[in-house]
């Protein structure tokens, strides 16, 4: 997507197109998930309409919420071993391999990584929505890009299988 900046015009008087930084990115590094999700991205290219490609850096432990995501994805892991957690409480370790995982982007769950944990992830194009679950606040978060809250859910008022 480009949009125009405010400013039309630049100190030299030239056009100035912003390309808007939540729909594209090439060579950036920066979190995965937010702040607090204790992973590291390195964007190799980001078009959110098409795919992305991103290596993926786990630090030991995890976040507290679970959570779904915008789209598929198919990662090979390169080092270090996962738990991916499933809101049903299955629990299934993840350790570098030749055949991807693929999580599919209604996959309710967190990861913990049991070590540093490298993988490579191939992602499809982006939804405009997924959501979080945060145990201590007993809430359901609703994101959209750029991981804005556009709503959020009283636990007692959802079911925490298939909250929508």
């Amino acid at each position: 997507m480009i949009e125009y900046a405010k400013n039309l015009f630049s100190k030299n008087s030239e056009p100035t197109l912003v390309v808007h930084e939540s729909f594209m990115k090439f060579f950036q590094v920066g979190y995965d998930g937010g702040k607090d999700s204790g992973v590291t991205g390195y964007w190799l290219c980001e078009i959110k309409w098409l795919f992305s490609i991103v290596l993926l850096h786990f630090k030991k432990g995890s976040r507290e919420n679970y959570h779904s995501h915008a789209f598929n994805a198919y990662s090979f892991f390169l080092s270090g071993e996962v738990e991916e957690h499933l809101v049903d409480g299955t629990v299934k370790v993840w350790k570098p391999s030749l055949k991807p995982k693929f999580t599919h982007w209604s996959t309710f769950h967190k990861v913990f990584a049991l070590q540093d944990t490298w993988c490579l992830s191939f992602r499809g194009r982006w939804d405009d929505y997924w959501h979080e679950f945060s145990p201590t606040k007993k809430e359901y978060i609703l994101l959209t890009h750029g991981r804005k809250v556009v709503k959020t859910f009283d636990v007692d008022y959802t079911n925490i299988t298939d909250p929508w």
